[in-house]
């Protein structure tokens, strides 16, 4: 610190010595040192004061985030369960401890910048940060919760501490806002604002925020709210930018629609913006309002009719040597087409080996490009996964085998197994497992066939959220750790059951464990025979 404050003293000192010669003839001029040396001294008063308070911050930093890593570290997984702490996390690391480095960069911190450096290169960037702000917005429609339920920790089942700002609010709406997401802008901007109206503290204004609110309000139709915004806005800041533009603009479109219409001028409603007062743009998904119903657990068509047909057994893989002495315990999930789930197939040490075999792999989860047969990421698929083979350990060849000896179909042919974890918002929208006759090539590369059947191992429960879901009957399958799900994707014509579109829904509480196996046509002529007909 002697080193800055000798620099500083030195750089405001050197314009005045650079002309010594000339003020020591003039004790008149003389006396304009001493002023000058006040000025130093206060200047030297507010450096240290700065360097006083820059210390203050950080000490302030290091207390807030002591006490939070104590609670996030007793249990890791556990905390980041709750989609606002993964949220949370994704924000501090990216935007917030990047504020803390140009912080103490003002004075160089060797230590600490090479702790940053080094660690830096793990940290999320801006594209995690805006997918974690995404993903609430995902939970935020899937399952119906307004702004305000996410900002005070509010989930269905549960109510933690893990609160949304004034601030984060802002961020989550200027997310959606600059991916011309005005729907979710909205939402967003109108919770900060009302957050702020309460009392909260905030870096944000609320000028920043009317701007972005009325904007949106504005990008919905909404014209006389979105002036009522801007005039308050105008109210605040008379002086602002675009505000009195906008106001003039939004005027005249108003007028002009109204006379068009043979309308008189309403009022905007006094009621609050909130889940519900603008209605959600569509999307590329035809049936995105069943799916995410059959994810609130709405729209089940399990009637007491067809829950009669179903039956639990147990099942000997029709006389399996392995299966024999320890039969598997097998449940009718539906009758047509027909899913049942396996229970007991996992256990909890081959869970755990499982798991940690794939976690150094984890990568962006991907899908096959039906046109190239290659594999890439997809906006529709919110999942890390690896692919584990047989000779990576024991237990995934033990795995494989249970499958084959299970479902009486080969596993040579079968994709290697796939380990996903699905975490904040984690999904995959509905989708076919197997490839359709406008992809010919999807499994070309392969060789094996078409995914002539699924199954699905859940590794893990989950608190809220994440059930596979068949919109196309209604069918809700819960995730159980140690059980797993089997149904064929084809015919026994091999043609494709286009009613086993599926999907897996937002994770909104917990964390997804799914192991699959997905098992192809080639080798399964004599276990599986054909059928007769397109539909046998």
């Amino acid at each position: 610190m002697r080193k800055s404050v000798f620099f500083i003293c030195w750089t405001l000192l050197s314009c005045c010595w650079s002309t010594q010669a000339e003020i020591f003839t003039s004790i008149g001029q003389m006396t304009d040192l001493i002023y000058t040396e006040k000025e130093l001294v206060q200047s030297l008063r507010e450096y240290i004061k700065a360097e006083e308070f820059k210390l203050a911050a950080v000490k302030s930093w290091a207390n807030k985030l002591d006490a939070l890593t104590r609670v996030s570290t007793s249990d890791p997984e556990g905390y980041l369960a709750h989609p606002v702490n993964a949220y949370k996390l994704m924000k501090r690391l990216n935007t917030e401890w990047s504020e803390l480095e140009s912080l103490v960069l003002q004075n160089p911190a060797e230590e600490f910048i090479s702790n940053m450096s080094i660690h830096r290169q793990f940290f999320p960037d801006e594209e995690d940060q805006t997918g974690a702000a995404k993903a609430l917005m995902r939970l935020q429609d899937t399952y119906q919760l307004d702004s305000e339920a996410f900002s005070r920790g509010k989930l269905p089942g549960m109510h933690s501490n893990a609160l949304l700002t004034v601030d984060d609010c802002f961020d989550m709406g200027k997310t959606a806002y600059n991916d011309a997401d005005y729907y979710h802008a909205v939402l967003w901007m109108q919770q900060s604002l009302k957050q702020l109206d309460a009392g909260e503290e905030a870096e944000v204004s609320k000028a920043d925020i009317l701007d972005y609110l009325s904007y949106s309000v504005y990008q919905m139709g909404d014209l006389p709210r979105a002036i009522e915004l801007t005039r308050r806005l105008v109210a605040i800041e008379p002086s602002h930018q675009r505000a009195g533009g906008n106001l003039r603009y939004y005027e005249r479109l108003l007028f002009k629609q109204l006379n068009e219409q043979n309308q008189t001028y309403q009022p905007p409603s006094e009621e609050p913006i909130q889940l519900g007062t603008y209605s959600r743009p569509q999307d590329h998904l035809p049936e995105r309002e069943a799916y995410e119903a059959l994810c609130r657990g709405e729209g089940l068509q399990m009637t007491e009719a067809r829950r009669s047909r179903l039956s639990c057994r147990y099942q000997d893989g029709k006389g399996n040597p392995r299966l024999l002495l320890k039969p598997m315990k097998e449940e009718d999930e539906w009758d047509s087409p027909h899913i049942v789930r396996y229970l007991d197939v996992l256990s909890h040490e081959e869970i755990e080996k499982i798991k940690e075999l794939a976690k150094p792999r984890l990568a962006r989860a991907t899908v096959r490009d039906p046109k190239t047969g290659i594999l890439t990421t997809a906006n529709y698929r919110v999942s890390k996964s690896a692919w584990l083979e047989g000779e990576d350990d024991p237990v995934v060849d033990r795995v494989n085998l249970r499958i084959q000896d299970i479902t009486g179909l080969t596993v040579d042919t079968a994709e290697l197994l796939q380990v996903a974890n699905y975490g904040v918002g984690g999904q995959y929208e509905p989708h076919y497992d197997f490839s359709r006759k406008d992809e010919p090539d999807a499994f070309k590369r392969l060789g094996t066939g078409n995914r002539v059947a699924t199954f699905l191992n859940y590794m893990s429960d989950v608190e809220a959220g994440g059930a596979t879901v068949f919109p196309d009957f209604g069918a809700a399958i819960r995730p159980r750790k140690g059980t797993a799900v089997f149904w064929y994707n084809l015919f026994k014509s091999g043609e494709g059951d286009y009613r086993t579109r599926h999907a897996a829904c937002p994770v909104l509480v917990g964390s997804k464990w799914v192991s699959n196996k997905w098992i192809h046509e080639r080798g399964q002529e004599f276990r599986r025979r054909c059928g007769l007909t397109e539909v046998d």
